[in-house]
């Protein structure tokens, strides 16, 4: 549960904090307030997300929120099956997951207004609407680039806050800086945040000598250096402050990292037994979450991972979940993913509660939003699909120390939109940025020193926390 609002009496340490806030604010272009500091010392040092981004957007009535009863044009062929927690049902084709039920939970009520792939996701992880439709890059800072911001200089030097495969399309680090921008072990693919649904997915995993200093990876350190703006801007501000140069700081950790053994140790399966694989899966979303728990497990507190898979030519041509008719037939999508998604996320699952890790870390899966609640068949092939939906989604959350074993919200009887406690996306990021000790009503500053809140709206999900 979150802390009440009133702490009692304030020990030295803390009051020693507040008066050292006044130097890392000026740096850091954060507003500092008693309450943050409070609920900073109250939050969880340990807590950890991982994020695995079904991109594209999943489809909700195909996979945690079935409509039968509803006519075939918009229910689809998939039934459900129930799970072990009474009155939860899912997917027939996740067998495995229905089985424990009691250690996830699922929100069928989020929703939010944009409809483009780059503009939903900016709006999703943001919290704030674009200005731009189709954007490649986040005009505010996303969620892990935030909790990057907050949590950067409590963590240890040689491990990263915030990993993630690929840049997602549509967010970013944005006036924060390339600073907080996502530690990537293989070079970034501009394609990957283009919106093109033909690329290759890019893993998130690797051997003990592919995480290490490269040509390319010192450009992109130094690229990371970066922080709001250009140094002369803000020299002699950070003179006046009398605190450390930022750009060495910040330099000497990325180097760090890079040559850790513990942070290549982390992305190495290798040190995993051969049954922890086989139960995972020998296949790109059995490792990427595979390493996403050896991830958070060793430290990191922010994750990112995108859940594409190749799907074979005779299905569809996307690598992503954006299951229009033109991109892919979406049940031979489904009926070869979902399984695959099943055995990966249920090992996951397992593996944080029989390691103790459910208490602190988080695992989401979600897209930017849901799926057309009527079937299109728009390709020459007559094939089925299903397009843009903001109004509704289900997003799956598991462990976090959280309340599980519960649907929260419900759709309409054809999954149109939320009619049993309709929230907007912002609740679940409010939700998070509690979780992490962030207080997400705070403002930050642009590079022209404009305060911006973290989210302009949003409340933390009370049937998550009570």
């Amino acid at each position: 549960m979150f802390p009440s609002s009133c702490h009692g009496p304030i020990d030295r340490r803390t009051w020693l904090k507040l008066g050292g806030l006044s130097l890392g604010a000026l740096c850091a272009g954060v507003s500092p307030t008693l309450a943050n500091v409070l609920a900073n010392e109250a939050a969880d040092r340990d807590f950890s997300v991982i994020l695995f981004w079904a991109n594209g957007g999943p489809s909700h009535l195909d996979t945690f929120d079935l409509k039968p009863n509803a006519p075939e044009q918009i229910r689809g062929p998939f039934r459900p099956i129930r799970t072990n927690v009474s009155g939860v049902d899912i997917c027939e084709h996740l067998p495995r997951l229905a089985q424990m039920a009691d250690k996830y939970t699922i929100l069928r009520s989020l929703h939010h207004e944009r409809g483009e792939h780059s503009g939903g996701t900016h709006r999703f992880l943001t919290g704030h609407a674009s200005l731009a439709a189709n954007l490649q890059n986040g005009e505010y800072p996303e969620l892990g680039c935030v909790v990057a911001r907050h949590l950067d200089r409590q963590q240890p030097s040689d491990i990263p806050v915030f990993v993630a495969d690929t840049q997602f399309y549509g967010a970013g680090p944005a006036y924060l800086g390339r600073g907080y921008a996502p530690f990537m072990v293989a070079p970034n693919n501009p394609i990957s945040a283009s919106g093109n649904n033909t690329y290759d997915p890019i893993p998130i995993y690797g051997s003990a000598d592919s995480v290490q200093l490269t040509a390319d990876s010192t450009l992109r350190l130094q690229q990371r250096a970066n922080l709001v703006g250009a140094i002369d801007q803000w020299r002699d501000a950070v003179h006046r402050s009398g605190s450390l140069d930022t750009w060495d700081r910040n330099h000497r950790r990325a180097v760090e990292i890079l040559s850790s053994r513990r942070t290549r140790d982390a992305f190495d399966l290798n040190r995993e037994s051969a049954m922890t694989r086989r139960r995972f899966g020998d296949h790109l979303w059995g490792r990427s979450l595979l390493t996403c728990r050896r991830l958070v497990e060793a430290g990191v507190r922010f994750v990112q991972c995108q859940a594409t898979y190749r799907l074979p030519e005779s299905v569809g041509r996307t690598s992503n979940w954006d299951d229009h008719s033109v991109n892919a037939h979406i049940f031979d999508a489904y009926r070869i993913k979902l399984p695959v998604l099943d055995q990966a996320m249920s090992a996951l699952i397992d593996d944080l509660y029989s390691r103790g890790l459910n208490q602190r870390v988080l695992f989401i899966f979600c897209g930017e939003f849901g799926r057309t609640p009527r079937i299109a068949n728009q390709d020459p092939s007559g094939r089925p699909g299903r397009d843009h939906w903001p109004r509704a989604m289900s997003v799956f959350l598991s462990g976090g120390g959280l309340r599980m074993g519960q649907v929260i919200g419900a759709t309409n009887a054809r999954a149109e939109h939320p009619v049993q406690r309709p929230m907007d996306s912002n609740s679940l990021l409010a939700t998070i940025y509690r979780r992490f000790g962030i207080d997400p009503s705070r403002h930050l500053h642009d590079a022209t020193g404009r305060p911006i809140p973290i989210l302009p709206r949003g409340e933390a999900i009370r049937e998550l926390v009570a």
